[in-house]
């Protein structure tokens, strides 16, 4: 029965991993959701979440799909505010490893001092292993919690107003936020939670006790999300500059 379980992390894993990250990389690529680049980066990160721990794995899959659906979502409206609007969102090697090279990291060094166990939250055990997981799980929530707000606050009919100084602002200007996108931030990252926790059941063996703390992390990753759109927002009003290019009637 071990050896059935240590084949199965060693060798059926990360077939299983190369043959899904191939498959969806195809697919972006296919669909302009990555162009060349980003397919290939793709290929790779998605390869070492899924072959190192599937709940990783998943993590990944659902900021991708859902970034990738909701780019998708109001083209004709993001096209008419957005002066860098591209087909499908199209993403480069460089945004695919901005999203996910951290995390990417993050969970080969908990390869490296795991192997291939998939361990619980438990800071009793191990508070270096806990904090490299949360690392791992607040990173996603953050950048979805980023994106989601960016696709669906755009679409919002409210005046967005900046960050810093709460005056309103054109649509598409760096640093401007709306309720609809700060809702969207906070709904981002509770995904992420509830995916990590939803796949944590069939794949770790924790006491009772311990599976139940688990459930905190949809809570904090709600807050995480909120997070991560604040903190690139407020980075956006302070460090980005925003123009208004009166030629083609949008903000730059």
């Amino acid at each position: 029965m071990l050896r059935a379980a240590n084949m199965d992390k060693l060798v059926i894993q990360p077939l299983i991993a190369l043959v899904i990250s191939s498959l969806i990389a195809a697919r972006a690529y296919r669909r302009k959701s990555l162009d060349l680049s980003g397919a290939i980066a793709g290929f790779a990160v998605m390869t070492i979440h899924i072959a190192i721990g599937y709940r990783y794995g998943a993590l990944l899959l659902v900021f991708f799909f859902t970034s990738s659906k909701l780019t998708k979502v109001g083209e004709d409206k993001k096209r008419r505010v957005d002066a860098d609007f591209k087909e499908g969102g199209q993403r480069n090697w460089v945004q695919v490893l901005s999203n996910s090279g951290i995390a990417s990291v993050l969970v080969l060094v908990l390869w490296a001092k795991t192997g291939l166990q998939d361990k619980c939250l438990d800071s009793k055990e191990s508070v270096f292993i806990t904090s490299l997981i949360g690392g791992v799980i607040g990173h996603y929530a953050c950048c979805n919690g980023d994106t989601w707000s960016s696709e669906l606050g755009i679409l919002s009919d409210a005046q967005p107003r900046l960050i810093t100084t709460f005056k309103p602002v054109r649509k598409g200007t760096n640093g401007g936020v709306t309720k609809a996108g700060l809702l969207a931030a906070a709904a981002a990252g509770s995904v992420i939670g509830l995916t990590y926790v939803v796949f944590g059941f069939p794949t770790t063996k924790c006491t009772y006790d311990v599976a139940l703390k688990q459930l905190l992390v949809i809570p904090i990753s709600t807050l995480a999300g909120l997070c991560g759109s604040l903190i690139d927002s407020l980075l956006g009003a302070t460090l980005q500059f925003s123009g208004f290019c009166t030629v083609r009637n949008k903000v730059r």
